[in-house]
């Protein structure tokens, strides 16, 4: 069998992290497994294929904003990747993440269900659904064709013109009739169900494979030597991460709460620790450290197991890689109910709360603070669940029932 993926980008960010992993991981079982991305820097390894210069998708993503279509032109890139797909012949095509200006992915889709190519799409966001936004929040124009978008602008970058029901029909359209050679997953159960709503993919056969992580890397640690490094005596710890901390209200990561949060805990022994690139003139309360970036994935799960609890204060989040990361190194997780993150979590070692109820999330993080856990009970669950040969395990099965 051989396996050929399409990712937007490949090793980095979560989306190509996961694809990177599947790769690896079908190749130590026999299965041949050829990688297509389109964004970031070209990867000299065998079987891995960059689709896309980045000058090109700078320009599509102009056009883009011209036209108001999202997911369209790539003439030359699109025409390369389906002539790597010729050249490579595999038995199963299987579509990440595929939106960043690489890809026409109205072309793509209707190409192969044209040559009835076996095909896997998974489903990390909302756009494949709603042929628009990545995330829709309360927005339900999706389900009936979208159109007179009140955030068109902000949402397809469009500099003129409403162009959403149209990009829904293109969607539509590539995807009406592709039934038998497609199988969709999604990533946790509550976007699965959001997916089945849609015109574009009601009636097509759905799944759940939730997103794997490497557990040889995300295990509790001794956290001993890990305080002293970061200045903490006997402190109570609360992580946050997040690739952007930012005050600002409409910000999805909901880095707001938290800085709101560290001003509840004030006169507590408690620290909040937040891993995530910030402005430069943001200011934050005097119990709360700011470590910036972290891409080391050692240095994030010692940071995880340094944790009495970890926070996620998204807004919207389709599956959550904190949350399961943060299991897997024994730490509890406290959060907003985001869609994902309270449908894929452990529920012995979680609690999720409406929205912006920062009262709420106040009293959970203090039953948690105050309650002795075992890391290594905690890891060992969450291993099972989250662990990438679970994932690789799933979508092979899924590969051979096509």
């Amino acid at each position: 069998m051989k396996i050929l993926q399409v990712n937007c980008v490949y090793k980095t960010g979560s989306t190509g992290k996961i694809t990177a992993d599947l790769h690896n991981a079908l190749k130590k079982k026999g299965i041949e497994s050829v990688v297509c991305y389109g964004r970031g820097p070209k990867i000299n390894e065998p079987n891995v294929y960059k689709t896309c210069s980045e000058v090109y998708s700078k320009f599509n993503n102009l056009i883009s904003r011209f036209t108001g279509i999202m997911y369209g032109g790539c003439f030359f890139s699109t025409k390369r990747l389906i002539n790597i797909i010729k050249k490579e012949k595999p038995d199963i095509v299987h579509l990440q993440c595929i939106n960043g200006y690489f890809v026409n992915i109205y072309r793509l889709v209707n190409w192969l269900k044209k040559n009835n190519i076996k095909t896997v799409l998974t489903l990390h966001a909302e756009f494949m659904f709603t042929a628009n936004c990545g995330h829709s929040f309360d927005c339900e124009g999706w389900k009936t064709g979208c159109g007179k978008c009140p955030k068109f602008k902000s949402e397809t970058k469009s500099l003129l013109f409403d162009r959403t029901a149209h990009s829904f029909k293109k969607m539509k359209k590539a995807f009406d009739g592709f039934n038998k050679n497609l199988i969709v997953t999604s990533v946790s159960p509550w976007l699965m169900e959001r997916a089945k709503q849609s015109p574009i993919l009601a009636g097509k056969q759905h799944t759940v494979v939730m997103n794997g992580l490497d557990t040889s890397v995300f295990y509790p640690r001794e956290v001993g030597k890990l305080k002293l490094g970061l200045g903490i005596d006997d402190e109570k710890i609360i992580f946050h991460a997040t690739p952007i901390f930012s005050d600002n209200p409409e910000h999805i990561k909901g880095g707001c709460y938290i800085i709101k949060l560290t001003e509840m805990l004030k006169g507590k022994n408690v620290k909040i620790i937040v891993a995530g690139s910030y402005p430069e003139n943001l200011k934050v309360p005097d119990n709360i450290l700011l470590l910036g970036k972290v891409n080391d994935q050692n240095r994030l799960a010692e940071l995880y197991s340094v944790a009495d609890i970890t926070v996620i204060a998204s807004k919207r989040e389709t599956f959550s890689m904190v949350c399961a990361e943060s299991l897997c190194c024994g730490t509890p997780v406290v959060g907003f109910k985001a869609g994902g993150p309270e449908t894929i979590s452990l529920p012995e070692y979680s609690e999720f709360v409406n929205y912006g109820d920062l009262n709420s999330l106040y009293s959970h993080i203090n039953c948690f603070l105050n309650e002795a856990r075992d890391k290594n009970k905690i890891s060992a669950s969450a291993v099972r669940v989250y662990g990438s040969q679970y994932m690789t395990d799933k979508y092979i099965d899924i590969y051979n029932s096509l």
